[in-house]
């Protein structure tokens, strides 16, 4: 079940708060937890209890890493800890590409390749194995007292807002408003507002745009022009962007409807003017994560020599490239943020200084555009070729792309991805971003939203199933 979908909009959404609101504040966390396992249950039922079985064994583990007073044996439950979260992850999303990658060698050697029956991908792993080793870390390093009911620990995890595409939410971040938290009439319209919002991302903007890309990126990619290649590529950008920023404000949305505050996860990314400024506006609940649980403990920027400064980035940015899919593609996709951000260190962040504000934002921005190319396409052949389309630098006699829609909405998401840069557009994003209204404003956003709402069901109603990029990360 996904959030862009008319079962969920009509039908689970207004059912579970319907529930959740009828019954006593005592009993909310399990009607909670119940409609989540549904949600999670409907898109992937022979997982469901793979998800309960990991949680249940993680949660028994960090409460003996809690009462154990011996140091050693505390260090070793936090590795089995450990073990067991990144070990599923790995076999369920590396295993089909580390075997494919040794019959690509045996084949070269004239062995017969291995037969197996392809790994299915867990939805949302990804995301809540992260969730899992900030519990596992977070308590044994002390920060916060772990959870003594095993049914608030699997809430934690699979609380349907951000089970399936994040936010990554840390366990210090929600600590305390598992068991205390209270809904305001404030707070549950600010909530749909921001679900609205997202939605409206992602149905009237990010969907438009995909229709065509993915025409285009089905194609015969040695056939494309240059113009449909860079319009395609740029309209992809926008895509990945509005599809997951507009999950994240459902996410968000949805859980401030229930009382909590979850950490935000994208800050108008593509007004950034370097690569390190990127990491810190988009999906930054993920850049949060590998800062503490990865370049910290790697020693970070406080090791003695630029050297290992640059290798703990380089760990932390493959590492994060690989962590998007298991193909070489992604691999290269961390190695070029990686190494863009090891020469902003080096010098790069200088000479911008002396660029003014917007020529680095245009630089900037054009890597980023350029690094997606390693981002959507599968195959390290297919992005070869895409690249060397992008640069022949010939037209076609017309574009491959002649929607009017579609071109309406690249101006809206090039409007809506960079206005923040003016004063208007400042002001407009706090208005539409805001947690306080008067009376008069209430009425007009909701006016708006209501708005919103029609058409995404309305588009929905015509295009059909909606999937988010990230569900496949």
């Amino acid at each position: 079940m996904v959030f862009s979908s008319i079962i969920f909009l009509l039908f689970f959404l207004p059912t579970f708060f319907i529930v959740y609101y009828a019954v006593p504040k005592k009993a909310r966390n399990y009607v909670l937890l119940a409609f989540s396992l549904v949600f999670y249950a409907y898109g992937s039922p022979r997982f469901i209890f793979f998800l309960i079985g990991s949680c249940l064994a993680n949660f028994y583990l960090v409460k003996y890493i809690e009462i154990s007073q011996v140091r050693l044996t505390r260090r070793w439950l936090l590795s089995l800890s450990i073990l067991i979260n990144l070990g599923l992850l790995f076999y369920f999303k590396y295993a089909n590409f580390f075997l494919d990658n040794v019959n690509f060698v045996r084949e070269l050697f004239g062995a017969g390749p291995y037969t197996w029956e392809r790994i299915v991908l867990p939805i949302g792993i990804s995301f809540f194995t992260f969730q899992s080793l900030t519990y596992s870390i977070d308590v044994y390093r002390k920060v916060n007292e772990p959870l003594t009911n095993p049914f608030e620990y699997l809430l934690y995890i699979s609380m349907f807002p951000q089970l399936i595409a994040g936010p990554i939410v840390r366990y210090q971040t929600i600590a305390d408003q598992i068991r205390n938290r209270s809904e305001t009439w404030e707070g549950i319209l600010y909530g749909f507002y921001r679900f609205i919002l997202g939605l409206s991302k992602k149905i009237l903007i990010a969907d438009v745009l995909a229709r065509e890309v993915d025409k285009v990126f089905a194609m015969d990619l040695a056939s494309l022009d240059s113009s449909t290649g860079w319009i395609t590529l740029l309209a992809y950008t926008f895509q990945l962007y509005f599809d997951f920023s507009g999950y994240s404000d459902m996410a968000i949305g949805l859980g401030r409807m229930m009382g909590f505050r979850f950490p935000e996860n994208f800050n108008n990314p593509y007004i950034s003017g370097s690569m390190s400024e990127y990491w810190r506006r988009w999906h930054m609940t993920f850049s949060t994560f590998m800062k503490y649980y990865l370049y910290f403990p790697l020693g970070g920027s406080r090791v003695k020599t630029q050297r290992r400064i640059y290798l703990n980035l380089w760990i932390v940015f493959l590492i994060s490239g690989i962590w998007h899919g298991a193909s070489w593609n992604f691999l290269i996709y961390g190695a070029i943020h990686g190494f863009i951000m090891m020469l902003e260190r080096m010098f790069l962040l200088k000479v911008y200084a002396k660029m003014g504000r917007i020529l680095p934002i245009i630089i900037t921005f054009f890597i980023i555009v350029l690094a997606r190319v390693f981002f959507r396409i599968e195959s390290l052949s297919d992005s070869m070729v895409l690249l060397k389309s992008l640069f022949t630098f010939e037209s076609g006699n017309s574009l491959a792309i002649t929607d009017p829609h579609f071109y309406t909405m690249m101006v809206f998401g090039f409007i809506f991805s960079f206005i923040s840069l003016t004063k208007p557009g400042s002001w407009l994003e706090e208005k539409f971003y805001t947690t306080v209204y008067t009376r008069k404003q209430h009425i007009l956003f909701s006016s708006i939203y209501l708005v919103l709402i029609v058409l995404c069901i309305a588009s929905l109603s015509g295009s059909g199933f909606s999937p988010f990029i990230y569900f496949r990360f």
